[in-house]
């Protein structure tokens, strides 16, 4: 199969996948052999590009470094642009080990950003404690496999920005935090850090061969 036909296979595709996610997800695919003018197709565009849009900073880095090579996607790491913030995953378009396209599914947290606000609002105007937040707290695990997990967890809370929303970089300087911290020497611990991180363990791994910027 050609790479045309390939990507054309995936522009195809690109309306099921928007009318699964919904009109707050947006579709995309790009052509990377054309970065000034990669994107192809786009499906309930909620970040206002258009066809013809060039590549963006992130898909760039993924090229110039082959970070394709060695994983198939990157999931639910932060995008922004000036239509607001999105949760975005790349998946990498490949033929016979070369990347030759990107598809691209940004959802839109403009509505959840919202409820998060007025839920913080309400709970703080009634002095109501969110659930979690008591000083008591227990994780059905055994003792060492607990100590890793809170461990884990405080390192990441005191960066002060929840996993969800973490740029790449606060999510590199986290994990090298954590491999400073002597937290990766724990078994499990990569995996745990993964889950925590909402990334694959072989980003974690990748997370630690880049450097703290």
């Amino acid at each position: 199969m050609t790479d045309k036909e390939l990507l054309q296979a995936y522009v195809n595709i690109a309306p099921f996948l928007a009318q699964v996610c919904g009109p707050g997800s947006e579709v995309a695919i790009h052509d990377v052999a054309h970065p000034e003018h990669s994107l192809i197709a786009i499906q309930n565009n909620v970040s206002g590009r258009q066809v013809g849009s060039p590549v963006t900073d992130l898909a760039q880095d993924i090229i110039d470094k082959s970070a394709y090579t060695d994983s198939d996607y990157i999931a639910n790491y932060i995008g922004r642009n000036k239509n607001g913030d999105f949760l975005s995953s790349t998946y990498y378009i490949k033929n016979h080990g070369r990347l030759i396209g990107l598809l691209c599914v940004n959802k839109d947290m403009t509505a959840v950003n919202q409820l998060n606000t007025a839920v913080h609002n309400l709970l703080e105007r009634f002095n109501l404690a969110k659930p979690g937040e008591s000083e008591v707290s227990e994780w059905l695990e055994n003792p060492v496999t607990s100590i890793m997990h809170n461990r884990i967890a405080d390192i990441i809370a005191q960066s002060g920005i929840p996993p969800a929303r973490m740029s790449l970089q606060e999510k590199i300087r986290t994990v090298h935090r954590l491999n400073d911290d002597g937290v990766l020497m724990m078994k499990g611990a990569v995996a745990e850090i993964a889950s925590q991180l909402s990334v694959s363990v072989p980003t974690v791994y990748r997370y630690l061969n880049k450097p703290v910027e």
